[in-house]
């Protein structure tokens, strides 16, 4: 079962809502428009604190070490998948994260890199023989517009690694992770599944599968850090300081979690 197209959409915008970015921008506005407006002493007091908590959020939201934290925390939570394992599956099933479409200066349509990480942790999967079948799922997931859909791209990727055309399949319907588990149920029912899908993304996703009855063994694919929370990690002077690759890890952490909570509440989780 779809989102609806009025869920789909209260489900973006939620999500927009909440990543930091999006809070910096709304302080930064009004710190902005209250610094035109005439001055008083009550205006003054909000302007400072405004633009005091907007240098606090910029702190915050590109922290290093929050995004250490907060994405460790959700990637330590599957250990990585032993690839001496025996155990073989009905089908590999690869999550999509983005597909790039074509324009006056792209030439073709393609993968975003998370996109391309998946589709290359699939096909090797395959190549070691773990599953007979690579699912490929993914549609476009715009608001507006029409792009590339992702399992159609990842497919197209997938053949040029070496993925046999008869072992591919291809679920291009969803739109979401929720979408996603629920079409791959209706194409394999209750298989064996490998799911290959980013480290970070792996505990929503996985949930989702199950709370399906599918029979699920995640395969985290790309990991953005490199120890457990408190385990290893030293951290130094620039740590302290905010950075861009902080700032996006924290809105990847985020969008994960707000992720999970509206698909609790909305029931699908």
């Amino acid at each position: 079962m779809e989102l609806s197209p009025f869920f789909f959409a209260l489900y973006k915008l939620v999500k927009y809502a909440v990543y930091p970015l999006t809070w910096l921008l709304v302080l930064a506005g009004l710190s902005t428009i209250l610094a035109f407006a005439p001055t008083s002493r009550r205006r003054l007091r909000w302007t400072r604190i405004l633009a005091a908590s907007t240098l606090f959020l910029v702190f915050v939201s590109g922290s290093p070490i929050l995004a250490h934290t907060l994405v460790g925390l959700l990637e330590a939570q599957n250990p990585p998948f032993d690839r001496t394992s025996a155990q073989r599956f009905d089908a590999i099933v690869v999550l999509g994260a983005g597909a790039l479409g074509q324009g006056t200066l792209r030439p073709e349509d393609g993968l975003s890199p998370l996109s391309l990480e998946r589709t290359i942790c699939g096909a090797d999967l395959y190549a070691q023989g773990f599953a007979p079948r690579v699912l490929f799922a993914g549609a476009q997931s715009s608001l507006f517009g029409r792009g590339p859909k992702e399992a159609v791209e990842m497919k197209r990727v997938a053949l040029r690694l070496g993925v046999s055309k008869p072992a591919i399949l291809t679920e291009d319907r969803s739109r979401t992770t929720y979408e996603n588990a629920v079409e791959t149920k209706r194409l394999l029912g209750p298989a064996s599944i490998l799911l290959v899908t980013s480290a970070s993304h792996v505990p929503r996703a996985l949930a989702l599968f199950r709370k399906q009855g599918m029979r699920v063994s995640p395969y985290p694919c790309g990991y953005l850090v490199e120890d457990r929370p408190g385990w290893g990690w030293s951290a130094n002077v620039f740590d302290l300081l905010p950075n861009e690759a902080a700032l996006h890890a924290n809105t990847l952490a985020v969008n994960e979690i707000v992720g999970s909570l509206l698909y609790w509440a909305f029931g699908k989780l």
